[in-house]
């Protein structure tokens, strides 16, 4: 890959950020020119503010070739940072992105994946055991086509578990060269404090939290981002188009394209949380909005969450390359305030704000397929 001296940007009050050509948004003309890349946590390390996820995507939904094609997509517009688990398809998603990125200077990517959920049958298959989260590490080292994890994340908090017993076994990985840096996902206020606490007695860098965080799902604003900043992580977040219903493609009384998530029998559950009509008719309003800015409905939602100052990355799944170009290209847009109180009028009372609200209700009853 070609590589582009970046100029570093740095406030007091948001990550580190490197900045390959950008325009900030202050006028109908808001695009930006490259990808721009964020400090993640308190880390040195750097992670390009669009990052690539194949949850529901690789391996399951979209067939390889187009896989593939998705990938090069997206290294070709610059992301670097690309975000998998063990459990994504069955094990498969890792694999399909190992093969994605073999031919990759490793030195140039960061690679994200996660340990929790059931990967077999057996009792010690599952959770944040010593036993599986290291076994799973060997596992997703060999899928993946690669001597190190840059980021391992904790996919769920394991009560089942001592806290000492998963951190400690996380800092024996970092210690062993096969993990660079720790994170977790969907962890609560409370537990990531304690994890931080137990990362600093080990002298290990916990840096990043993935949470779902949309428009419609701000459930982290209360409570998880300022622990988060207060411990030094920032948020990875996924579903910033809230399963595609932020692109304004689902209609209030219309049935979902044929070709959408929420029509698709394995994963339409997923979106059923956002499809009630007030809501659609509510995200319908936000064209408008958009179209002032010169924007698509997806570059404006991937752009909200861009704007709070814990985010580091939002991660974008694609099942076709033009999806990847298109969303990239929020990448370094800057909305006033102006902009987003108009979003906040609009939305109103359809917002989940609730911190207690961990999961959606089809989340809950359908963990096995894990965000």
């Amino acid at each position: 890959m070609t590589q582009r001296q970046p100029r570093l940007a740095t406030d007091r009050c948001s990550p580190a950020r490197v900045v390959v050509s950008t325009r900030r948004v202050s006028s109908p003309a808001l695009r930006s020119d490259g990808v721009e890349f964020r400090r993640l946590g308190r880390s040195g390390l750097n992670v390009s503010q669009i990052a690539f996820g194949n949850w529901l995507t690789h391996g399951s939904q979209v067939e390889e070739d187009a896989a593939l094609a998705c990938v090069q997509a997206a290294l070709d517009v610059g992301i670097t940072t690309f975000d998998t688990a063990d459990v994504y398809a069955g094990t498969a998603a890792e694999s399909v992105l190992g093969r994605a990125l073999a031919s990759q200077r490793r030195e140039g990517l960061e690679i994200a994946t996660k340990v929790y959920w059931p990967t077999g049958p057996g009792p010690n298959d599952r959770g944040l055991s010593r036993k599986h989260i290291v076994e799973s590490c060997h596992a997703s080292l060999r899928r993946l086509g690669t001597d190190y994890i840059d980021l391992y994340q904790a996919h769920r908090y394991d009560p089942t578990v001592p806290l000492e017993e998963t951190m400690t076994a996380f800092a024996d990985l970092v210690r062993a060269g096969k993990v660079l840096y720790l994170g977790v996902s969907e962890w609560q206020a409370d537990q990531i404090a304690a994890a931080a606490a137990l990362a600093r007695e080990l002298g290990v860098q916990l840096i990043s939290n993935q949470p779902q965080y949309s428009m419609l799902w701000r459930v982290i604003e209360a409570e998880v981002v300022p622990t988060c900043e207060k411990e030094g992580l920032s948020q990875i977040v996924w579903s910033p188009l809230a399963q595609g219903v932020l692109t304004g493609k689902y209609r209030p009384g219309e049935q979902p394209p044929a070709d959408s998530r929420a029509s698709h029998s394995g994963v339409g559950f997923q979106v059923e949380g956002f499809l009630a009509d007030d809501v659609l008719a509510r995200v319908q309003q936000l064209r408008p909005i958009a179209d002032d800015l010169g924007l698509t409905m997806a570059q404006l939602a991937l752009a909200w969450v861009l704007q709070n100052t814990n985010v580091a990355a939002a991660i974008i799944g694609a099942s076709r390359p033009e999806q990847v170009r298109d969303n990239v290209k929020a990448a370094g847009v800057r909305l006033d305030d102006d902009v987003l109180r108009r979003i906040d009028d609009v939305l109103g009372d359809v917002v989940e704000k609730n911190p207690d609200q961990v999961f959606l209700p089809a989340d809950k009853a359908a963990r096995t397929q894990a965000a």
